[in-house]
């Protein structure tokens, strides 16, 4: 059962209820062993942020800003925070210098909370270009200081400003005051045109996005919840806020290389994932049976055709299972689907909503059919996260949509075929631009999303960015998201974008996967002493090129790739081609590899 509490005491009052049991699971930074806190300590240690934040002189809606991986001490500082009506800021952990800068000026930050070495080196950095900061808080004891700061405490120290709960009282009023009005993030998003906005997220918005979601999603107390997204990603927090609500065992993931030796070694039930992630575990599972005998491999062909059958021709449809091909699929599921799941951890599982990007059909059809519950939903910052989401279980959903609508969302598809939302989630707008906050909003007051797409049957597809939507110099449409996520499914390619827009033909910068080709160059005797001699090399070429035209073969004539160039370095966050959500920057990677591209177009 749900408790519907205002965000600065939603922790205590589940402390109540819970006590003693377990609620968070985690590593210290750099730790090797588990460690957890029960429901009574949490709540203890939000109290204890709360009075230190008031005896550093926070008051009523001030800024802070939070910049770390996900950790405990993120997660005692956003309730502790919103104790005493406090609004935190978070920064990815892989932010740069400038944006980081950007975000302290322009929400006028004083305290800055920040993760590991790397986190602190940049907020010192800049410490002296930010007219507005006074302390940086540090949550890693293994951070080294620089011995000229003077503004630097741990955050060990920082707690013993509020141990014994000395201004407990205050909060306690504070607590009374607390207003669904009231800010509680701001969220910047560089967005992949690079325009930093901070959209304005209240606890009103939580409120209906924590009660919209509990009719949609089936997470209970039962559930062990891994958090590998980072909690900057809208889709994190608010999935986050929503399971400590429904009294869900959270298990913090603070290195995301870790996150499969996490998964293997905590056994969660549940946990929210953008679609690279299932896409790996696709290759990963796919490489397996495509290097078994093959009789083995006949058979685990025929398991997923049956898997397929079972729950997505008749249990997605709504429809039950013939009893043999039940019998057959539970035959599978007890056995070789089991062994699949036991391999990534997840012996025992309830949902995996899956959001962030376009989720190719193979990818979703294929953990499904191993009997792994996808939801897959869409939503923006600008949301609070979840728009829509499949109903497994309750409504027909199919392959290839993402849902339909939550509680109190209104959907209209506007004449030029944009997604436009109304609702209690939706952002009132963006800190200091006002200018782009009414820009934002059409006649009647849908937030304009940037998003085409259209309904059929209660739920909602998605075709692609509006400002992505490319057209060739023949006057055809090309979707280019749509086209990236069917390449992303094999295990040569790591990244991939597509190039049309005013050209002739559709064509593709790749990054390979490198470690799969190397080990495919040595096994085929093809010599190389560096990746450009890869990518460069004609047997590698054509042996992509055979395996792109297997995977477009459904593709129309115009939308499918007719050339495309391997690259040697990836796409990065630090060169600019990536936001920090790990989405593509077009004009950028088009301006990096301009000559590389016209190459592609020469007769």
């Amino acid at each position: 059962m749900q408790t519907k509490s205002h965000l600065s005491v939603l922790v205590h009052d589940q402390a109540k209820k819970y006590g003693d049991r377990e609620v968070l699971v985690y590593k210290d930074f750099g730790g090797k062993t588990w460690k957890s806190y029960t429901w009574n300590e949490f709540s203890y240690k939000v109290k204890v942020v709360s009075n230190a934040l008031l005896n550093f002189g926070v008051k009523p809606q001030e800024n802070i800003g939070i910049f770390s991986q996900n950790s405990v001490q993120y997660i005692f500082c956003d309730f502790g925070a919103w104790g005493v009506r406090a609004v935190t800021i978070p920064f990815y952990a892989t932010s740069s210098e400038q944006q980081i800068q950007f975000m302290i000026n322009d929400a006028q930050v004083r305290f800055l909370f920040v993760g590991e070495q790397e986190q602190y080196d940049k907020a010192h950095r800049v410490f002296s270009h930010c007219p507005t900061m006074e302390r940086i808080v540090i949550f890693d004891n293994n951070v080294k200081i620089d011995p000229n700061d003077s503004n630097a405490v741990y955050f060990d120290d920082f707690l013993k400003l509020g141990e014994n709960l000395p201004r407990q009282t205050e909060v306690e009023k504070l607590y009374k005051e607390a207003s669904p009005d009231d800010l509680a993030n701001i969220l910047y998003t560089s967005g992949t045109t690079g325009d930093s906005k901070g959209v304005m997220l209240s606890h009103l918005q939580y409120s209906a996005a924590i009660e919209a979601n509990d009719r949609a999603v089936k997470v209970t107390e039962n559930d062990r919840v891994l958090n590998f997204l980072p909690y900057a990603h809208i889709f994190e927090k608010g999935w986050t806020i929503l399971c400590i609500s429904e009294g869900a065992t959270l298990i913090v993931n603070t290195d995301p290389h870790e996150v499969q030796k996490s998964m293997k070694e905590t056994h969660p039930t549940s946990m929210c994932a953008v679609p690279r992630f299932w896409e790996k575990v696709y290759t990963g599972v796919k490489e397996k049976i495509d290097s078994a005998n093959p009789i083995q491999r006949k058979l685990f062909k025929h398991a997923l055709a049956v898997g397929r059958k079972h729950n997505i021709e008749y249990l997605s449809r709504g429809k039950r299972p013939p009893l043999a091909l039940h019998m057959e699929y539970e035959m599978y599921n007890k056995t070789l689907f089991s062994l699949v799941r036991h391999e990534l951890g997840l012996e025992h599982t309830n949902i995996f909503p899956t959001a962030g990007a376009t989720v190719s059909s193979h990818v979703e059809e294929f953990v499904h059919s191993i009997g792994l519950t996808m939801v897959v939903g869409y939503g923006l910052t600008e949301s609070l996260a979840t728009v829509t989401c499949d109903r497994v279980g309750e409504k027909p959903y199919t392959i290839g949509s993402v849902g339909r609508p939550i509680h109190n969302i209104k959907i209209k598809i506007s004449d030029e075929g944009e997604v436009c939302l109304k609702g209690p989630t939706i952002t009132k707008g963006y800190y200091n631009r006002p200018d782009i906050t009414a820009q934002s909003f059409d006649d009647e007051g849908y937030f304009k999303t940037g998003d085409s797409g259209y309904m059929k049957d209660g739920e909602l597809f998605l075709k692609d960015r509006i400002k992505d939507l490319f057209k060739t110099s023949n006057g055809k449409y090309i979707a280019p998201q749509m086209i990236e996520a069917k390449l992303l499914v094999d295990k040569f390619i790591d990244q991939i974008v597509i190039i049309a827009d005013q050209r002739k033909f559709v064509s593709a910068l790749i990054i390979p996967e490198y470690g799969a080709l190397e080990k495919y160059a040595q096994a085929n005797g093809i010599s190389f002493t560096s990746r450009e001699d890869l990518c460069s090399n004609g047997k590698i070429h054509q042996m992509i090129t055979e395996r792109i035209e297997t995977l477009q073969q459904q593709l129309a004539h115009y939308e499918q790739i007719k050339r495309f160039t391997l690259l040697p370095k990836p796409f990065t966050m630090e060169s600019g081609e990536l936001t920090n959500t790990l989405k593509m920057r077009r004009k950028v990677i088009n301006e990096h590899y301009k000559n590389e591209i016209e190459k592609m177009y020469a007769e």
